[in-house]
């Protein structure tokens, strides 16, 4: 029988999983130069689904906690990440997605005090090196504008990923942690509204009325690559070290570059496999699950540090949504 902290870990591995997919749905079956109508049509959406789930308002300070959050991991987040998605070809944002683990450690050493071991250091720039193996085999003109969405969203989420675990989950009127399926539907409100904005502003309603398949590309996306997925993910990261988080984000080239030789036809070369090797590697030694904590998969309510158990651990962070791509149509 699969002991708690597997089953634990493999669900929170299920968001960067379904991740993997966003760069295939987004190429193949959204409109073309629509990104932000993307994201707001993964983000709100989703949000609203999970507050009427979960049927709880924020308290207090968490108003503006949770809009600090949506615009860190959600608002900003998406858009660039739809950015980099339309413009850049093959998939090259997953090398500096690959990259969050690092830039988490460091965010993580000043805000959090949190140490770095020579096995998480190690793994970090294995896992670089190994999205880099699976990604650089496209071919396709690399795109500045592209590139620095790619790093802007990473910066973005890395921040969000690091004040998430300093602030904990907040307490409700009873004084009982409140979970993890409301607050990620605060953040994705927060982010989704801000970002409806935003499509306001400069992007427009669409001219031509949404296809089918264009419908049920957008529902896919909300439901369980946003819904499903980022609970999956704000409820890992409220119990698990975060260390283990961050490595399970680089999951998401992985399935993405399998997706893409099974639906799309492209070709897994020998260093590209050697890469997936590498990154699965880089997975299980950051992962580690020894030495955890006897807490392990209770949530936390209060910042890290303050009798949480992972605060004891090196922690790397990363975050979610890297993946491989290549243009449907060019």
């Amino acid at each position: 029988m699969l002991s708690k902290k597997l089953v634990l870990v493999l669900v929170t591995a299920l968001a960067p999983a379904v991740w993997g997919s966003t760069y295939l749905a987004t190429t193949m079956f959204l409109p073309e130069g629509r990104p932000l109508l993307a994201a707001v049509l993964r983000a709100l959406p989703a949000g609203l689904l999970l507050l009427a789930l979960s049927r709880k308002l924020p308290r207090g300070s968490w108003w503006w906690k949770s809009w600090v959050l949506g615009m860190l991991n959600i608002g900003v987040f998406f858009a660039l990440l739809f950015v980099a998605a339309y413009r850049l070809p093959g998939g090259v944002a997953a090398i500096v997605g690959g990259a969050q683990p690092l830039l988490v450690a460091l965010l993580a050493s000043r805000v959090l005090q949190e140490r770095l071991t020579a096995v998480r250091l190690a793994a970090g720039m294995a896992g670089v090196f190994g999205v880099a193996l699976i990604v650089l085999q496209s071919q396709g003109r690399l795109d500045m504008l592209g590139l620095t969405a790619a790093f802007g969203g990473t910066v973005s989420m890395a921040a969000g990923t690091v004040l998430a675990k300093k602030w904990g989950q907040p307490r409700g009127a009873s004084g009982q942690p409140v979970s993890p399926l409301a607050t990620t539907a605060w953040q994705l409100i927060a982010g989704g509204a801000s970002l409806a904005v935003l499509l306001a502003l400069v992007e427009g309603l669409p001219d031509q009325p949404l296809t089918g398949p264009n419908v049920l590309a957008y529902a896919y996306l909300s439901v369980a690559g946003t819904a499903l997925a980022y609970w999956c993910w704000f409820r890992g990261l409220a119990r698990l070290p975060a260390g283990a988080a961050a490595f399970l984000g680089l999951l998401s080239p992985v399935v993405a570059i399998v997706l893409g030789w099974a639906a799309m036809g492209q070709v897994l070369g020998p260093w590209q496999l050697v890469g997936v090797a590498v990154v699965l590697a880089s997975v299980i030694a950051g992962v580690g699950m020894k030495g955890w904590g006897h807490d392990t998969g209770k949530e936390h309510s209060g910042p890290a540090g303050a009798g949480d158990a992972c605060a004891r651990r090196p922690e790397l962070c990363a975050a979610p949504g890297g993946g491989v791509r290549r243009r449907a149509h060019r």
